[in-house]
């Protein structure tokens, strides 16, 4: 395991218990004590943990609670994995619509790898990213950028996407439930994913194993409204995640197509 993805799982780990010890985190994670106390002071520089006596708790909310930017560097490597991997199922050729978030910011950097491609994006930094890469017809999406998110949502970007259709729609998500499917912490986004839904032929859903679970304010979608769902190893691990293998299954019985990366 490298170093980046040691220490996102370390944070997971932290991040999903009251408190967590050295010695626990050590057991877990495979390395030595020393290793463990070496990373807990690099996340607390980094203001994500808050070491105490034997071990660390968590100081910062779930990444629903922060703005872009905050954000950006959160399970970097991990993001970076699961950007690969759904730039790997679009075909070239496709006309693909890009959601905003974090974690599609990466896959925007990995689908420039399957030109030729038009992509329509609904993320400033998505946008940025994609700019003047050779093979790719990028179209920004208008609408108003949500302040801190950098996210285009609102009726212009509405009326923009009702006006196109796609092959493929990467969508990223706040939350996915066994019980309530895919969920948003805002209802303007919701209301372009729903759009998005509408208009694409294909639905690849990306997010990181902490959204497994969760129920967020906005509900999207149900779970069977998705063709694809793309995660990190975390997600089947009790030990990690408890709430991922259960979400997992569900989303197998809704016919959704899971892949672990």
């Amino acid at each position: 395991m490298g170093v980046a993805d040691r220490l996102d799982l370390t944070l997971r780990l932290v991040q999903n218990s009251d408190r967590v010890s050295v010695s626990e985190l050590s057991h877990r994670l495979g390395v030595s004590e020393m290793t463990v106390r070496r990373d807990l002071d690099a996340l607390e520089r980094q203001g994500l943990v808050r070491r105490v006596h034997g071990g660390a708790v968590a100081t910062r909310p779930r990444e629903g609670g922060g703005t872009f930017t905050a954000r950006e560097p959160w399970q970097a490597a991990v993001k970076d994995r699961l950007g690969a991997a759904v730039a790997a199922t679009v075909e070239p050729g496709s006309r693909v619509l890009l959601d905003a978030g974090t974690t599609t910011v990466h896959v925007a950097r990995h689908l420039a790898e399957r030109a030729p491609l038009t992509v329509a994006v609904l993320s400033l930094q998505a946008a940025m990213v994609l700019a003047d890469r050779d093979g790719i017809e990028l179209l920004v999406v208008g609408g108003s950028s949500r302040p801190g998110e950098r996210s285009l949502v609102g009726p212009l970007a509405l009326r923009t996407l009702e006006s196109l259709s796609f092959d493929c729609f990467v969508m990223s998500i706040g939350g996915v439930h066994a019980e309530h499917g895919w969920s948003e912490f805002s209802l303007e986004d919701a209301a372009v994913k729903q759009v998005g839904l509408r208009q694409s032929a294909r639905t690849v859903t990306v997010a990181d194993a902490t959204k497994l679970g969760v129920r967020a304010f906005s509900q999207v979608a149900p779970l069977d409204a998705a063709h694809r769902f793309v995660t990190d190893n975390a997600a089947a691990d009790p030990g990690t995640h408890p709430n991922g293998p259960a979400t997992l299954e569900a989303l197998r019985e809704a016919g959704v197509e899971t892949s672990l990366a």
